[in-house]
Parts: C-alpha cells; structure tokens; sequence
C-alpha cells in the first residue's frame, strides 16, 4: 500500500479526485465503486466540478455502491444511496444504465447481492474502489469479523455503526442490517483506496496500518494491498509511527 499525506482535507480531496480522474483517461469505460460519508463529499464536489467544466468526461464509466442500510432506497434522506445521486450521480448526470446499488428493500437480499456481483464481474474488474473507514475499522459495512474472502453479502450492524449512523438522520433511526460489497472485491480492485481525515480517525487509521492485520480490524487488509492507496490528511496521520 501507499500511505499519501496530504496537509488538510481540501487537498487529500484533490489528489484523490485526480486518481479518478487520470483513470477515466486511461480507460474511458471505468468501474468505480463510490462510497458515502462526509469524506469522500469534496471529492464528488470536484470531479462534478471537473466534468461541468469538461475537464473530464464519465459519460462511458460505470458505477457501484459500496454499500446501504437494509430496508432503505435513493428516496431515503439518509441512505447510502441518496448520499451517492445527491453528491454525485445526479448533479454528474451519470446515466442510470451505467450504475448499479443494492437493492436493499428486496425481499430476497442475497438475490440483491448476486445481482450486485454480476454486474461488476461483467463490467469489472474495479478500476478503483473507494472506502471509508468506521470508528471500528469497518470498510463498507463489513463490520469486525467479516470474511477477508467475501463478496457482497449483509450481516447485522455492530453498535458503533449503528450509533454513528445515526448523524446522517433528522431523526432517530432504527438501523439493524447491512448490505455492502465484501473484501474480496477490495483485494480483486486495480486500485483499493482508503480515504481517512480528522483526529477522531487517527487511532483506528494507527491501528488499521500498523497493527495486527485481523479481520476484527476489517481495515488492516490494506496492508496486503499492493496497489492500495491510503489517502489522509495531517490529522488522520498523526498516529502513524514513521
């Protein structure tokens, strides 16, 4: 993996906004797994910015989820997937043929996720696959204990998520399963990339990079990426020894 630190947010959002863009370049057809969160915000705000101004063109790209609340849609105000055509798909004007998102109300979820691994193993592989990372070292919802070997799949929330979750809700909401993309795509991605920022990250990014790689910390599989990028600003760093 390589770990870029960058000075404050807006520049880490820079600089993983022009991977993206360099990629489009290099291959016009891309297959991008998009994340949601506060973020990977400024990067969707550029590269919206970027394509308005035609600096890049993603007319022929495609793109996934990485993950959703079970039980929610793109009509849910505080759903992975509102996040993803609020930020992104809708202001980029992506076509809808071009991207795919769990189907989270189905009533056959593993269905949802036979159809989600379809639709990248006959357009993929991941060109570039963006993640976040969870105060428990989750990535997506593949909570501690998810399967290195995983493809999509849904599992119950662990109590932090479902607590932290909470912030992107008007309301109380009532949030017991996921339905994410595995590790395996992580591992199968051209370029599998973390995007961490802010001093509440420091420890679990310290902990994800340089400690025990285990799959009650999801997130230290990308010390056997290769071709990761970990893309962070001074803050979340600051736990980093060397």
């Amino acid at each position: 993996m390589k770990i870029l630190t960058h000075k404050n947010y807006d520049e880490m959002c820079r600089a993983a906004a022009d991977i993206i863009i360099n990629q489009v370049k290099l291959k016009a057809d891309s297959l991008f797994c998009l994340t949601s969160g506060d973020t990977p915000a400024g990067i969707y705000k550029l590269l919206v910015q970027d394509a308005q101004q035609g600096k890049v063109d993603f007319s022929s790209c495609y793109f996934v989820g990485l993950d959703e609340w079970v039980g929610m849609d793109k009509n849910d105000e505080g759903s992975c997937t509102n996040f993803l055509y609020e930020t992104f798909f809708t202001p980029a004007q992506i076509d809808p043929s071009r991207m795919m998102v769990f189907d989270a109300k189905a009533a056959d979820l593993d269905a949802s996720c036979t159809a989600m691994d379809e639709f990248i193993k006959e357009r993929g592989p991941l060109a570039i696959m963006l993640v976040g990372v969870g105060m428990n070292g989750h990535i997506g919802l593949n909570e501690p204990g998810a399967d290195f070997n995983s493809y999509a799949h849904h599992s119950p929330l662990a109590a932090i998520t479902i607590e932290v979750g909470q912030k992107y809700f008007k309301q109380q909401t009532k949030l017991t399963e996921g339905i994410t993309l595995g590790l395996k795509h992580l591992q199968e991605a051209g370029i599998p990339m973390l995007l961490a920022s802010g001093i509440k990250k420091a420890g679990i990014v310290a902990k994800a990079l340089q400690g025990e790689i285990t799959s009650q910390v999801p997130a230290s599989i990308f010390q056997t990426l290769p071709s990761a990028y970990v893309m962070l600003d001074e803050d979340a760093a600051s736990g980093l020894v060397g």
